[in-house]
């Protein structure tokens, strides 16, 4: 690849997953004991704030105890931002911190972090290094039982769309890691670009194609963490 052109990478569960960190939708997957609805919407955390902040409060406890790593495709990333001259952004959908820890710094979360949290009522930020609770009391505006984590729930918009479409604008090369390409708005991404009226190299790195696997330039199939360090080491 020509590392002078203006490059985008959007990364999903399939990188994370190759650290052993479970995926929401697959089988015995972090929806498993849970309904979407009662833990994932701004409803669910009005009628029982408990039951969605010990959801969330395990799933950071999970990441730490089982002293979940940056893999092989995360470190691969990091090393091609080095080596990158143009434009370059790495969006992820995944909600954990691994890209940084391996790191990548040009990165937006459009799905939020499991490692931020905000006060619903003043905005107020925080590091999610504790256990979330009905009886924290914000800080900054003293009221009690209204930071959440920042994660984007179901109904709410992704965050950073502005800037990720602005980016997409000016896109030469576009790199699909480890997503089925299944959800939106992330998923319109490639149809965003191939409306536009210029040269776009597309390329795909999934463990098996997906429905869109023939918009690509070129599909590599099989994990991430090894096909991803062909690329990057010829580049």
């Amino acid at each position: 690849m020509n590392t002078k052109k203006n490059l985008f990478i959007l990364t999903g569960a399939g990188v994370s997953k190759e650290s052993g960190i479970k995926t929401f939708r697959e089988k015995d997957g972090l929806w498993e004991n849970y309904k979407i609805e009662d833990v994932c919407t701004v409803e669910a955390f009005i009628k029982d704030p408990n039951l969605v902040n010990n959801f969330y409060n395990e799933r950071r406890s999970s990441i730490i105890d089982q002293k979940i790593l940056p893999n092989e495709a995360h470190y691969q990333l990091a090393k091609l931002e080095k080596k990158w001259k143009g434009d370059f952004i790495l969006v992820t959908q995944n909600i954990d911190n691994l890209h940084e820890q391996a790191g990548s710094i040009k990165i937006l979360h459009m799905h939020g972090s499991l490692d931020k949290c905000f006060c619903m009522n003043c905005g107020a930020e925080y590091k999610f290094n504790f256990d979330l609770s009905t009886e924290f009391v914000c800080k900054k505006c003293n009221v009690k039982g209204k930071v959440r984590v920042d994660i984007v729930w179901f109904g709410e918009q992704p965050k950073y769309l502005d800037k990720i479409y602005k980016y997409l604008d000016r896109t030469d090369v576009f790199l699909s890691i480890g997503t089925s390409n299944n959800v939106y708005p992330a998923a319109g991404f490639i149809d965003y670009l191939k409306h536009q009226k210029r040269k776009i190299d597309f390329y795909e790195f999934n463990i098996e194609k997906t429905s869109k696997s023939f918009l690509f330039t070129k599909s590599f199939i099989g994990p991430a963490s090894e096909t991803l360090k062909k690329l990057v080491d010829s580049t």
